[in-house]
């Protein structure tokens, strides 16, 4: 399902990761899927309020605890700054679907990375 907010649609995901040789493109690409599907689900389900925004980013934040796996497999890993940068990823989706007001901490209380 193609994403129909214009904001999101042409956002850059992750680019900084993309930029930084430490992380291999291929499994940037898979943190880029989860991302973009966070979209669709919002835009398919749309949450009413942060809770049910939250239900989503959490889902969202699980498949990144399993994506850490395979960045540690490829010699890379979850580490501060791509940290930082995953959680401005999920607080621009956030705000760009109306939840500016969304506790960045809370988009990922679940992240063990």
């Amino acid at each position: 399902m193609p994403i129909s907010d214009q904001q999101a649609a042409g956002h850059e995901f992750l680019r900084q990761m993309y930029d930084d040789a430490y992380f291999p493109d291929r499994v940037v690409d898979r943190g880029k899927a989860i991302l973009l599907r966070l979209c669709e689900r919002i835009e398919a389900e749309r949450p009413s309020d942060l809770q049910s925004l939250y239900a989503l980013t959490q889902a969202a934040t699980e498949e990144f605890n399993l994506l850490d796996r395979e960045f540690v497999a490829a010699g890379s890993g979850i580490e501060t700054v791509a940290r930082e940068w995953i959680c401005d990823e999920f607080c621009f989706v956030a705000s760009a679907y109306g939840f500016a007001d969304a506790d960045a901490e809370e988009l990922t209380a679940g992240r063990d990375w």
